[in-house]
């Protein structure tokens, strides 16, 4: 049951959640244990973990309430930036960077590569430029935590709140929505800070926290710690946390956090099981590089600390403690943000070398069994949080779908006038593939109908299900209609003559350019494209009566089974004028709703 909620959460939400009930499990466990010091300590264990978890709780679900804003504001924008701006590896990793700081979520821009990849509109290397960016793009969070504003935190909600709640444009409540999660995050912080100052002079605590001073045994902790929650940006906030309160040193806070990036790579693994070929190289590329830089930095700890103390503010008037608290915050998050830029500045100059690795590592599946699996390639879990792109990816699998139906639609004519039994069944079967894409498509698109969607989106949405529906249909009358015209033509032994080959393969052709153009025009939202379908409508009528008349002056031939051979002929060209209908349906679901009414 757990499972179920934690996958129906928004974005990084279950990981969050998680966190939450992992850190109420260790308080029950460590109860028994602190309730034996606590008199002696005399501290208020009960009030602590009540102040702690629900500073966490509000800090977690502000990180949320602003990672939805973000996407809201900016994720629109996203896939044409990744589209558009990878033309080379350093605007790759620009691009990457940039992405993954809105998004708040480098395994989400890790999944939409494997999109891009996948449909060819990237390579590999190009990937890898990506990726790298992405780890840059995950340090904004350390960044945002380490401002000490927490007293302008409840003024911050408060606005936030008012132009949520009580604006009805869209634009300025998602804008709301941000202002009150980055509110929400420095008052958890605000609430934690609280919570675990007593603990300053809890002797036993403070020297747990030396152990941390260890780089192998802080990067491992934190790793595991961060493969549990599935989230890198709330463990490093969670140390900066700690650091404003003096328990974590510099020594400490630097391996802690690039042991978060390793333990992050956990998500896009697990992504990766069981996908295609394109998706475990992205995820092997992620792992790689997270994995090598800290290896590569973790013998150089000091020279990062070195580093860091010369570009971070310092407070020489404070001492103990209190100067550690006062610096360390800022301190770590420059860090972060360092050991991520300087991988991305060493790691840029091989990515052709680093895919070509990856692709020796992961080669591709035989061909054969590659032909076996029928399967969405495009619609990832990872993405419905994010409904944006994933309605993105839903246009990009309506364009694998009308691959196959386009496969049909060309194979169909030549099969029902010439070919044999096994011609026809091979194209009834490629159906199959089309009904199991479409089911697939229509049950993402019910889990992205169940997130916070614009009116734009919601009717991007309809009309992408309609588009499918449609799309579907004409699978539907090639498998149930043109298939069994072609069993009948063998049945009977109708000869079909020349001409009237000529005939319906004209009308085939045009037929086909149609349902061509209606699966781009919705893959790639084209009105042009959409355009051109609804403007076939006068060619197809044309071509209908044109095929009408021929097949009336063909009836009075003598010709054996003429008759049979007549309405075989025109069922043909009733169904192919079916098939140009739901076509046209598909292009209009594209258009302005003023130009949909035109017809």
């Amino acid at each position: 049951m757990l499972n179920t909620y934690l996958k129906q959460c928004p974005s990084n939400t279950g990981a969050m959640v998680a966190l939450c009930i992992v850190g109420s499990v260790l308080g029950v466990i460590a109860w028994p244990a602190l309730a034996a010091t606590a008199s002696a300590a005399g501290m208020n264990w009960g009030a602590m973990t009540m102040e702690l978890l629900g500073g966490l709780a509000l800090f977690l679900y502000g990180m949320v309430q602003m990672e939805v804003a973000l996407k809201a504001v900016a994720g629109e924008r996203m896939k044409n930036i990744l589209a558009k701006l990878t033309v080379n590896r350093f605007a790759g990793l620009g691009t990457g960077a940039v992405v993954t700081a809105v998004i708040q979520s480098s395994s989400v821009t890790t999944v939409l590569l494997v999109g891009f990849i996948s449909a060819g509109l990237m390579s590999l290397p190009q990937s890898v430029g990506v990726i790298i960016g992405a780890k840059i793009g995950t340090t904004i969070t350390g960044q945002i935590v380490a401002f000490k504003i927490t007293k302008a935190a409840l003024g911050m909600i408060a606005v936030g709140f008012g132009m949520l709640f009580l604006s009805k444009n869209e634009k300025v409540k998602s804008y709301g929505g941000m202002l009150m999660g980055l509110g929400l995050v420095f008052f958890g912080m605000h609430v934690m800070g609280e919570a675990m100052h007593p603990l300053r002079s809890y002797q036993p605590f403070l020297d747990m926290m030396q152990t941390m001073t260890n780089p192998v045994v802080a990067v491992i902790v934190s790793a595991l710690f961060t493969a549990l929650i599935q989230s890198s940006s709330a463990t490093t906030a969670i140390v900066i946390v700690m650091a404003s309160q003096g328990f974590i040193s510099l020594d400490a806070g630097i391996p802690l956090v690039m042991g978060a990036n390793i333990g992050t790579c956990v998500t896009a693994l697990l992504a990766a099981i069981g996908k295609p070929r394109e998706a475990v190289r992205c995820a092997v590329v992620h792992t790689g590089l997270a994995t090598t830089g800290v290896l590569m930095w973790l013998p150089f700890v000091s020279v990062i600390k070195s580093v860091v103390l010369a570009i971070s503010p310092a407070y020489p008037e404070l001492s103990g403690m209190e100067q550690l608290a006062a610096e360390t915050p800022r301190q770590i998050a420059n860090a972060h943000t360092f050991f991520n830029v300087a991988n991305g500045c060493i790691f840029i100059w091989f990515t052709t070398y680093i895919a070509r690795f990856v692709e020796w590592l992961v080669p591709d599946k035989p061909l054969e069994e590659e032909a076996l699996i029928v399967r969405t390639k495009f619609l990832q879990e990872e993405l419905v949080s994010t409904p944006s792109l994933a309605l993105d990816s839903v246009r990009m699998e309506v364009m694998h779908m009308g691959e196959t139906v386009n496969g049909m639609l060309k194979g169909i004519m030549p099969a029902i006038i010439k070919g044999d039994r096994e011609a026809l069944e091979s194209i009834r079967q490629m159906d199959d593939t089309v009904d199991i894409l479409h089911a697939g498509i229509i049950d993402y698109l019910g889990q992205i109908s169940k997130q916070p969607l614009t009116e734009g989106q919601t009717r991007e949405l309809l009309n992408l299900m309609e588009a499918v529906s449609n799309l579907e249909n004409i699978g539907d009358i090639v498998e149930t209609n043109l298939v069994v015209l072609g069993q009948d033509r063998i049945r009977d032994k109708i000869q079909v003559s020349e001409t009237t080959q000529e005939v319906l393969n004209g009308f085939q052709a045009a037929v086909c350019k149609a349902v061509a153009a209606a699966i781009q025009a919705v893959a790639q939202s084209n009105e042009r494209a959409a355009q051109v379908v609804t403007g076939m409508k006068d060619e197809i009528n044309r071509i209908a009566e044109s095929a009408a008349a021929h097949e009336a002056r063909r009836l009075i031939a003598s010709e054996p089974n003429r008759i049979l051979a007549y309405t075989l002929e025109v069922e043909i060209i009733e169904k192919q004028k079916r098939i140009y209908y739901f076509a046209k349906r598909m292009a209009k679901s594209v258009l302005p709703a003023v130009l949909q009414q035109r017809d």
